[in-house]
């Protein structure tokens, strides 16, 4: 386990400028995503589906190099290259079904999770957890059931969390340049409230 002392110093290790390229990144991405959501899913899933196909070409080029977890390495790399090629040549169906395939899984997450807590609420007793697993499964079954909806909503929510950790990032990209600054000049950092 990574102490703190380690953990801040790998942190200011990051570039700050990195930082701001990813929190600007986040913010138009989310953006794009809040106003303009089919066109965005539809470029990202593309760009997903590059993504999978290069890594699993990757992942099998590696087998020549370091045969080290060979069946892994063959595995993730047949996989990544036949789900790459599935996404590129029907990204239309791709848009559709990952989402929906996002909100499935939450929906049976939610559902199994709320029947775990239900019956520690009887094992336990308590209101509190059975009022929680009820709330779970029944928000579980919504999401099942209005599949469409769930999945618009959640590419909303992605957005506008998007949005907000962009802004956060950029906020600390630059409060990361004003610590390096002071670090170089060997004068102390007064934070401000």
């Amino acid at each position: 386990m990574l102490s703190f002392r380690a953990m801040s110093r790998s942190a200011t290790a990051t570039p700050w400028w990195l930082v701001l390229l990813e929190g600007i990144a986040a913010l138009v991405i989310g953006i794009l995503l809040v106003t303009d959501p089919i066109r965005t899913l539809f470029t990202l899933v593309v760009f997903v589906g590059a993504y999978l196909f290069v890594i699993g070409v990757i992942d099998l080029v590696m087998l020549f190099v370091d045969q080290r977890q060979w069946g892994w390495r063959l595995f993730t790399g047949v996989l990544g290259i036949v789900a790459g090629l599935a996404v590129l040549r029907h990204p239309a169906w791709a848009t559709v079904l990952v989402p929906a395939a996002v909100v499935w899984i939450l929906a049976i997450l939610a559902i199994v999770m709320g029947a775990v807590t239900l019956l520690r609420s009887v094992v336990a007793g308590g209101w509190g957890l059975t009022i929680l697993g009820v709330i779970s499964i029944i928000l579980g079954l919504i999401l099942l059931f209005n599949t469409v909806v769930s999945a618009l909503v959640l590419i909303y929510v992605v957005g506008i969390w998007s949005i907000v950790g962009g802004i956060v990032a950029i906020a600390a990209a630059f409060r990361l340049r004003e610590l390096r600054r002071a670090g170089e000049m060997g004068r102390p950092v007064v934070s401000g409230s």
